[in-house]
C-alpha cells in the first residue's frame, strides 16, 4: 500500500551511482563467468548475473536463470537449482506472469525445504534462500487476492526473520500483513500490525516510517475516529520534513484534505489536495496527481463550482488512463456523468458515463482473469502439497523397511556375540514395548476423556431442560438464541476434537460462545472478559478446550454458591518463552469450595484437574520445556479470600508446525 510505493522513490534518487555500481558489478560477474573452472561455479555466477537484471531487464534475468536451472539440474546441484528456480520467480513478477512465478517459487521452496532438512554445512543460508522464498510466495498470492495464503506464508517468513533478528525485513513484513488484514477489511488487526511495523521504525530510525503512520491515521478515519487519525498525520508531517520525503508528503496531504472533507472543513481541505497536487507534479507522479484531481473534483462538486470540478476530473481521468490506473479512471469519468446529467447536457453525460462503463468492464475483466490465475494456482498448490505428501509417505515406508531390518541385523549380531545376555535383552526389550504401548494407550484415554469432559451430559442435560424451560414460559427468543449459542459450542467443540494444536483466536472464540451460553443458562449470575496481548502472533497456537473445565469449576463452583454478582476475567499473555494463561473469578475461593464439595453428600469428583495435568505432561514430553498449572486463592486487602485464580504456563506452539 504505502511503504511498497515508497521504495521507488529511494531508487530514483539513487539511479544514477546505482547504475553505475551495478554496471560495474554486473562486468566483474561476466568476467568470472568467462573464468570459471567448475560446474558449481559457472551454476553460481549464472544466478548472479540474472539477480543483477531485476530491475531493469526481467526478459534476460530470465535468460541467465533458465541457463542455470538447466546446468543444475544436469549436474545435481540442488542449491543452484533452487536459487535459479528462485531468480526464474523475481523475473516473473515483473512480467507480470503470476501463476508462472508461483510455480517457480514453490519449486524452489521444494529443494530448500529438501536441503534444510539435510544435514548440510550451509544451513543458514538455506534458511535464508527458504525465508525469501516464502516471503515472495506471500506477495504473488497478495497480489491474486488469496489472502489466507498469503497470511500464511508471510507468517512462515516472518518466524524465520524474527529468529534471524533481520529487523528490517521484519518490520516490512508486518506492514504487508496489515496492508492484507486492511485490504479484508479487519481494520483492528491492520492497526495491530502497523503499530509493530512503526515500533520497529523507531528503534532502526528508519525514513519510512511517516509513511506508516499516515497508514495508522488512514485506519482510524476509517474506523471514525478523527481525533486519533488527525494526530497521527501531524506526527507523519515532521518525519516526512525530517527525511525530506516529497512523495509521502503528498500522500499525507491528500489523507489530510480526506480527513478536513470529512470532517466538513471543506476549505481547509481544498488547501490539502491543492498541496498535494502541487508536490506530485514536482516529482512527476501522475498517480497521485490523479488522485488530488479526482478529490479536487469531486470538492468543487460538491459545492456547485461546475466549471473546476469539470476541469479538474477530466485532467484526473486523463492522467489515470494515461499511467492504467482504471479505478480512478471509473470514479471520475462517473463523476463527470453526474455532473454533466444535472446540468441537462445529457449528450456529454452519456459520454462520460460510457467511458465510466468501458473502465468499470475492464476492471471486471481484470478481475476475472485475476480469479483464473488464483484458482490455477490454488489448485497447482494443492496439487503439490498431495504430491508432496505421497513423497513423504513413500521415503516414511522406506524409511521405516530400512529401520526395521536394520534392527533385525543388530539383533541377530547382539544374539549371536551375546547369547547368555540375549534373554535378558529381550526381556527387556518386550518390557519398553510394553511400556510405549501402556503410555501411548494413556495418552489417548486421557485425551479423549478431556475432550467429553468438555461437554459432560450433566452440562448437555441442563442446556437443553433450559431451552425447554424458556419455550414453556413463552421465550421463544430466549430459546432460539440460547439453542443457537448451544449448537455452535457443540459444532466448535466437534472441530477441535479433531486436532491436537488450534490457534489462540479459536479457543478465544470457543471460550466466548461457552461463556455467552453459562450467562444464558443462570440468568446473567456474572460478567466475563477475555484479554489477548497484542504481541501474540496470529499462528501461536494451544491444545484444544485446554481452559473450559476450569471456567466451568470457576462458575460451578465458585460463583453459583456465591448467589451474587460475579466476574470471570480470562487473559493470555507472554511471558518469555511461555505462554501463560489465567482464569480468574470472585467466586467463594478454591479452598472453601473444595470443603464444600467434600462434605457435600452427592460429591461430584471432578477429573479436570488430573485430565489436564496429565495433558500437560504429554506437551511437556513432546516439547521438552516445562509446563504446569498453578490454583491458588485469591487474597484481598483485609486478607479474606475474594476469588480464585488458576494459571498455567505453557509452551509457546505455532499453528504452522
Amino acid at each position: 500500500m504505502k511503504l511498497l510505493k515508497l521504495l521507488p522513490v529511494c531508487v530514483a534518487i539513487l539511479l544514477p551511482l546505482t547504475c553505475f555500481s551495478q554496471n560495474k558489478v554486473l562486468d566483474s560477474l561476466l568476467t568470472e563467468l568467462e573464468k570459471a573452472d567448475t560446474d558449481a561455479k559457472k551454476v553460481e555466477l549464472l544466478n548472479a548475473v540474472g539477480a543483477e537484471y531485476i530491475e531493469n531487464d526481467p526478459a534476460t534475468m530470465m535468460q541467465y536463470a533458465e541457463k542455470a536451472l538447466k546446468l543444475a539440474q544436469q549436474k545435481k546441484l540442488k542449491k543452484g537449482e533452487g536459487e535459479a528456480w528462485f531468480n526464474m520467480g523475481n523475473a516473473n513478477i515483473m512480467l507480470s506472469n503470476y501463476s508462472k512465478a508461483l510455480k517457480s517459487f514453490t519449486s524452489a521452496q521444494d529443494i530448500f525445504e529438501q536441503l534444510f532438512a539435510e544435514d548440510v554445512s550451509d544451513k543458514n543460508e538455506i534458511k535464508g534462500y527458504l525465508a525469501k522464498t516464502y516471503g515472495s510466495i506471500g506477495i504473488v498470492c497478495s497480489e491474486q487476492n488469496n489472502y489466507a495464503k498469503a497470511l500464511e506464508y508471510y507468517f512462515k517468513a516472518l518466524k524465520i526473520y524474527k529468529e534471524a533478528k533481520q529487523q528490517q525485513i521484519v518490520f516490512r513484513l508486518y506492514n504487508n500483513i496489515g496492508i492484507v488484514y486492511k485490504t479484508q477489511g479487519e481494520y483492528t488487526k491492520a492497526l495491530e500490525y502497523f503499530n509493530k511495523t512503526l515500533e520497529i521504525q523507531k528503534e532502526l530510525n528508519d525514513d519510512t516510517a511517516g509513511t506508516t503512520i499516515t497508514n495508522i491515521g488512514n485506519i482510524y478515519l476509517l474506523q471514525n475516529k478523527n481525533k486519533e487519525a488527525f494526530a497521527s498525520y501531524q506526527e507523519a508531517i515532521n518525519i516526512f520534513e525530517r527525511f525530506n520525503s516529497k512523495r509521502g508528503l503528498g500522500e499525507l496531504y491528500n489523507s489530510l484534505g480526506n480527513y478536513y472533507e470529512k470532517t466538513g472543513d471543506k476549505a481547509k481541505a481544498e488547501e490539502y489536495y491543492n498541496k498535494g497536487l502541487e508536490v506530485f507534479e514536482g516529482v512527476g507522479e501522475k498517480y497521485g496527481a490523479s488522485a488530488s484531481l479526482g478529490f479536487l473534483g469531486d470538492l468543487y462538486a460538491g459545492q456547485g463550482k461546475t466549471k473546476q470540478a469539470v476541469e479538474f476530473l477530466n485532467k484526473s481521468s486523463a492522467f489515470a488512463q494515461e499511467i492504467g490506473v482504471l479505478e480512478q479512471v471509473k470514479t471520475s469519468e462517473k463523476s463527470l456523468s453526474d455532473l454533466y446529467e444535472k446540468q441537462g447536457d445529457y449528450k456529454l453525460a452519456l459520454l462520460h458515463y460510457k467511458k465510466f462503463e468501458e473502465a468499470k468492464d475492464s476492471i471486471v475483466n481484470a478481475e476475472n482473469i485475476k480469479n483464473i490465475v488464483r484458482e490455477e494456482m490454488n489448485y497447482e498448490m494443492e496439487r503439490k502439497a498431495e504430491l508432496q505428501k505421497i513423497e513423504s509417505e513413500k521415503k516414511q515406508a522406506i524409511y521405516n523397511e530400512e529401520v526395521k531390518r536394520h534392527n533385525q541385523q543388530m539383533f541377530f549380531v547382539v544374539l549371536f556375540i551375546l547369547l547368555m545376555f540375549g534373554v535378558v535383552f529381550l526381556v527387556s526389550n518386550r518390557r519398553q514395548l510394553k511400556k510405549t504401548l501402556t503410555l501411548q494407550k494413556e495418552l489417548a484415554e486421557y485425551e479423549q476423556k478431556a475432550l467429553h469432559l468438555q461437554m459432560n451430559p450433566h452440562f448437555v442435560f441442563n442446556c437443553l431442560g433450559s431451552i425447554s424451560s424458556f419455550i414453556v414460559q413463552n421465550g421463544t427468543d430466549s430459546a432460539i438464541k440460547y439453542l443457537s449459542k448451544f449448537s455452535k459450542l457443540m459444532r466448535l467443540t466437534l472441530e477441535y476434537s479433531k486436532e491436537s494444536l488450534i490457534p489462540i483466536d479459536k479457543e478465544i472464540e470457543g471460550l466466548q460462545n461457552y461463556l455467552e451460553l453459562e450467562q444464558l443458562r443462570f440468568n446473567k449470575l456474572f460478567d466475563f472478559s477475555i484479554v489477548k496481548d497484542s504481541h501474540i502472533e496470529d499462528d501461536m497456537a494451544i491444545p484444544p478446550l485446554l481452559l473450559q473445565p476450569f471456567i466451568e469449576n470457576a462458575i460451578i463452583h465458585g460463583l453459583v454458591p456465591k448467589k451474587e454478582k460475579g466476574i470471570i476475567h480470562v487473559d493470555f499473555a507472554l511471558n518469555g518463552d511461555k505462554l501463560v494463561c489465567t482464569v480468574t473469578d470472585n467466586g467463594i475461593g478454591f479452598t472453601k469450595s473444595k470443603e464444600l464439595k467434600e462434605n457435600s453428600v452427592t460429591v461430584h469428583k471432578s477429573m479436570a484437574l488430573e485430565i489436564t495435568r496429565k495433558r500437560l505432561e504429554v506437551i511437556q514430553a513432546f516439547t521438552s520445556k516445562t509446563s504446569k498449572v498453578e490454583i491458588n486463592d485469591v487474597i484481598d486487602e483485609n486478607g479474606e479470600t475474594a476469588g480464585t485464580k488458576i494459571v498455567l504456563n505453557l509452551p509457546i506452539q505455532y499453528a504452522t508446525n
